[in-house]
């Protein structure tokens, strides 16, 4: 695939992830620091890595999640910890994913990255909404809650 098409993907993908706001939020941050950074975890990262076909969004996210707390790298982690409940891991899977890495990583990694969710699922549930996506959704596809409506 080509370097737009890569760079088109990737930004979707990641707007589907993270909501489009946090999206936006998060690629602004990148191109204020370094636009290169931005234009590789598009590309790359999002438009590559995240695209392969093989595992699902969900198992992509967990083995993101275990990766980051096993390697100490908080701001990758809690927003992945967001993406992950975005992409259908439940908190109980990022709890259990956590714990998982304590024999691999040590139970300091294990503790920090539980905190780091705690976090991230208080800052949720004080949301107006319960997910990672802060951004308004168009709800007009939703069932009816009355089916006589």
């Amino acid at each position: 695939m080509d370097l737009i098409g890569r760079v088109e993907r990737g930004g979707k993908l990641l707007r589907a992830m993270l909501g489009p706001e946090r999206a936006e939020r998060t690629r602004q941050a990148w191109r204020e620091i370094c636009p290169d950074f931005e234009a590789y975890v598009i590309e790359f990262l999002s438009g590559e890595v995240w695209s392969r076909p093989g595992l699902d969004l969900r198992t992509k996210s967990l083995v993101t999640v275990a990766t980051l707390a096993a390697m100490g790298r908080p701001l990758g982690l809690e927003l992945n910890l967001r993406m992950a409940l975005n992409n259908g891991a439940t908190r109980q899977d990022l709890v259990e994913t956590l714990l998982q890495i304590a024999p691999y990583a040590g139970f300091p990694a294990c503790w920090e990255g539980l905190e780091l969710a705690q976090k991230v699922f208080r800052a949720l549930d004080a949301s107006p909404r319960a997910t990672g996506d802060d951004s308004p959704r168009d709800d007009s596809n939703a069932p009816s809650p009355d089916p006589a409506t």
